[in-house]
């Protein structure tokens, strides 16, 4: 019983009082990969990750060594680390997240696994037009949150007392990886409902590359923003699919249309040229 209040307690305390919170080194034994360490971050209101092969896996029919992979909203690299033990360490993996209070936890997970993976951290948001921004979320704990122009907190009340700088990603990569961009197999977006509005200005790089796109539908979403967010990612010569679960063998459904992304509240998807 005593845990359990302290527990609430914790939690409750997350979502009102903004302080930071360090992070624990776990350590996961996979078949093919061996030992791999991952820093998990100690805000009450965020799971513990673990790490399988089977998630490994999942990546691994889309990313091939040597590749580039790219995550967009990375966080304290979750999925960032299972993409770059894709990649291995001769491929490259950035991880782009502009909120500092994550961003410490994703630096600490870059730093991990040295022989396996080749992992950048990079504190900035993927935007349209290079610029700095506003950064609000819903708890004071900053587990996650958005962006905007305007100081509105669409996002949530808890703003962050900087901005933020949001850059082009299609610019970035010219200047600072002109040669490893033209392996780029794989991009996740997970913003909070702004996966349409970044895939939108990647969307070059999409059409150049012909890279895998994961995406999110976020729950609030409309009806409208679902139809935008389809017609972003169903380029020409790309199928969608919902997919349950970051696991190997997890159901996939083939979205044929628009209108089918009404179906479901949350869910992600991920876009495949030829597929």
């Amino acid at each position: 019983m005593f845990k359990f209040v302290k527990r609430a307690f914790n939690k409750k305390k997350a979502r009102r009082i903004t302080q930071e919170y360090s992070y624990k080194i776990d350590n996961f034994l996979l078949p093919e990969e061996g030992e791999i360490q991952f820093a998990n971050w100690l805000n009450p209101l965020v799971k513990s990750k673990t790490l399988t092969q089977s998630e490994v896996n999942f990546y691994r029919k889309f990313i091939k060594k040597g590749d580039l992979a790219i995550d967009i909203g990375a966080n304290i690299g979750d999925t960032t680390v299972p993409m770059a033990l894709a990649a291995g360490k001769e491929g490259l993996t950035l991880g782009f997240d502009p909120n500092p209070y994550v961003f410490k936890i994703l630096e600490a997970n870059a730093r991990l696994n040295p022989d396996k993976v080749n992992i950048v951290p990079l504190p900035y948001a993927i935007t349209e037009k290079e610029s700095e921004f506003f950064y609000n979320s819903s708890e004071a704990s900053f587990a996650n949150g958005g962006i905007q122009e305007i100081d509105k907190g669409y996002h949530g009340k808890y703003a962050l007392q900087q901005k933020i700088k949001g850059i082009r990603l299609s610019d970035f990569l010219r200047t600072h990886y002109p040669e490893e961009m033209k392996k780029l197999s794989f991009i996740k977006v997970d913003a909070e409902g702004l996966d349409s509005v970044i895939l939108k200005s990647v969307k070059d790089l999409i059409e150049a590359f012909k890279p895998l796109v994961i995406a999110e539908c976020f729950t609030r979403s409309s009806k409208e923003e679902r139809y935008d967010l389809f017609n972003t990612v169903a380029l020409p010569g790309y199928k969608v699919y919902k997919f349950d679960d970051f696991d190997e063998n997890a159901p996939t459904t083939l979205i044929s249309g628009k209108e089918e992304m009404t179906n479901w509240k949350t869910f992600n998807l991920y876009a495949i040229y030829g597929g």
